[in-house]
């Protein structure tokens, strides 16, 4: 009993000087730093590393995750969004990285991108506390001279952009066996880029995102999860994702979320086999825009696990 309150005490002194350094940290990157915009996935909460670099090499092992999302289905220029992800961690290793390439395109905008994530774990008497960083570029297109305008000679839609733009993140994650918090800034430098191709910063603010959630065991064979996602920038409102997911036999699972005044999604999971496993979203608009949007939003995710430790159940899924 004694050697457990000295962890705790020790545990509490080591957090608290590691948040002092990374509060200092924070709140240089704050003051010197300018950020980018994230595209949205339905399908985030079993793959967060798009959210928050801390996750990467959270379950250990090799994970390589494909997904591709569909927005907006039957509206001209809707957003398209895919993703090409890796990350890893020894079992016997507090060090986590990954690598991530991703394609986002809207309309006449395609953002093409390649990210780094490393992670450090740091074991708490009944937790684990996860810090990760971000760090990559990417290649932002604006084909402005084939957007259809009143105004056709309009000098200002006469010249394409095309520039490369650094992109950094940071990340936490608490979390024990049956429960997770986090906390994230995915894109910390603020740019904005000019028709000329010149790189300038801007006041625009950061986006947060805080993510938790829980499992519960139903009984031997079911186990229910719920999850919330909360965005906040400041100058605009919180918005919420709300989730539950219901897994069967370690191998099916269910799942539906609400975005107020957004969309109501439906979510499918399969473990195909004890490596490979495929998800499926469907996101039913609930705005003004459904008017539009009759055929809805589809995401498919397809992830391929490996080197897994020999600890680890056959059918044992990521909860998160």
């Amino acid at each position: 009993m004694n050697y457990i309150y000295i962890s705790y005490f020790q545990d509490k002194l080591r957090l608290s000087k590691i948040i002092f350094i990374l509060s200092s940290c924070l709140l240089f990157l704050g003051n010197s730093l300018q950020a980018q915009q994230e595209p949205m996935y339905s399908q985030y909460m079993f793959n967060m590393i798009n959210l928050n670099p801390a996750y990467a090499g959270n379950f250990g092992g090799d994970n390589i995750t494909l997904l591709y999302r569909m927005q907006w289905v039957g509206v001209d220029g809707a957003p398209k969004t895919g993703t090409l992800s890796w990350d890893r961690r020894s079992v016997d290793s507090n060090v986590g990285y990954g690598l991530q390439v991703y394609n986002d395109k809207l309309g006449i905008e395609t953002t093409t991108g390649i990210q780094a994530f490393y992670s450090y774990r740091l074991k708490l008497a009944y937790s684990t506390l996860t810090f990760g960083l971000s760090g990559g570029a990417l290649n932002y297109q604006a084909a402005y001279s084939k957007a259809v305008t009143s105004s056709p000679d309009d000098p200002l839609f006469a010249q394409d952009i095309n520039i490369i733009l650094p992109t950094v993140g940071f990340g936490m994650l608490l979390n024990a066996d049956r429960m997770y918090l986090g906390f994230s800034i995915p894109a910390l430098l603020k740019t904005k880029v000019d028709i000329d191709n010149t790189l300038h910063s801007t006041s625009a603010n950061n986006h947060y995102f805080f993510t938790g959630g829980y499992i519960f065991d139903v009984s031997s064979e079911i186990k229910l999860k719920p999850s919330v996602l909360l965005k906040a920038v400041q100058g605009s409102a919180p918005a919420f994702d709300f989730n539950m997911n219901a897994w069967f036999q370690n191998s099916l699972g269910f799942g539906v979320s609400y975005r107020p005044g957004n969309a109501v999604v439906g979510l499918f999971e399969i473990q195909l086999s004890p490596t490979l496993r495929l998800g499926y979203a469907y996101d039913y608009t609930i705005s003004s825009l459904k008017t539009y949007n009759v055929g809805g939003s589809h995401e498919l995710m397809l992830r391929y696990e490996f080197n897994l430790p020999k600890y680890r159940p056959v059918l044992s899924p990521r909860y998160y």
